[in-house]
């Protein structure tokens, strides 16, 4: 375990490229037949397992019409609305945003408190999600995207996606009780280990781990383990992608080769982005 830590101030980036979105077409003809489940995953909406539910469910329409049938296929022309909302197959759009503190990860608040779709402003003109969620009072990388496939597999348990986050706690870990993280913990739903523990040194309250599964509020109950409680958590990197020139509460859009690499780490094909140009 590595106990030596240095932090520096990072400069706003504000390059033209970042401000253009990679995007990426769906290449659907308005005659192509397409599984219904993969149309309402790839407008974003959830993953094709949860499409399944809500067509068995009796909430999808097509063409105003119910559809419970599962393998059923429908063409880009056609209508689809699932639990009230109308579908289309709009561009695969995908950003990264540096969430703030007492921000909610939701589309909306019924409490009309700041979300995360307030932080970005409706950048892409896209309907976008966000991968996952951060507690409110939890800060760091988050990814949004219309893209439902990537979307599932990045959050699904099977391929053990990393997260890395910052960890300040209200009394210090000793290296003993960090080590204990490396071989695992038992918390109520079963054990949890951190792995590339890193203690600051010249703050022994401060740490950073990764971990590879997205149990609720994991890092907090881990920490509570070892009696104390944590007092800062942020998450500074995610599938590969790191905050480095983003600062807090602002956002830029996936690079190209970025999405690429997400995709081909969950076993999706990559994407040629080229046809949208």
């Amino acid at each position: 375990m590595s106990n030596n830590k240095n932090k520096g101030k990072r400069r706003p980036k504000n390059k033209a490229d970042d401000k253009k979105a990679a995007k990426v077409d769906q290449n659907y003809s308005q005659t192509e037949e397409i599984r219904l489940n993969k149309f309402i995953a790839h407008a974003g909406f959830c993953s094709r397992r949860e499409a399944d539910t809500y067509i068995s469910a009796g909430k999808v329409q097509v063409n105003g019409q119910v559809t419970t049938e599962l393998g059923t296929k429908v063409r880009r022309k056609d209508t689809v609305v699932v639990d009230g909302q109308n579908l289309s197959l709009e561009p695969f759009v995908y950003l990264l945003l540096h969430k703030s503190k007492d921000v909610i990860t939701t589309t909306d608040d019924e409490k009309d408190r700041t979300t995360v779709m307030d932080q970005i402003e409706d950048a892409t003109g896209y309907r976008v999600y966000p991968v996952g969620r951060l507690d409110r009072n939890t800060t760091g990388l988050l990814i949004l995207t219309n893209d439902g496939d990537l979307a599932h597999r990045l959050m699904h348990p099977s391929y053990s996606v990393r997260k890395t986050y910052q960890v300040g706690t209200e009394k210090p870990l000793t290296e003993a009780q960090l080590e204990q993280f490396l071989e695992g913990v038992e918390l109520e739903d079963g054990i949890a280990k951190g792995y590339n523990i890193t203690q600051f040194v010249d703050d022994p309250t401060t740490f950073e781990m990764s971990v590879f599964e997205g149990r609720n509020r994991l890092i907090r109950r881990m920490v509570e383990f070892h009696g104390t409680v944590v007092t800062k958590l942020k998450r500074i990197e995610y599938a590969g992608l790191t905050l480095k020139d983003v600062p807090m509460g602002r956002w830029r859009f996936l690079r190209q080769n970025e999405i690429n690499a997400m995709r081909k780490l969950v076993k999706l094909d990559t994407l040629d982005f080229n046809k949208s140009k």
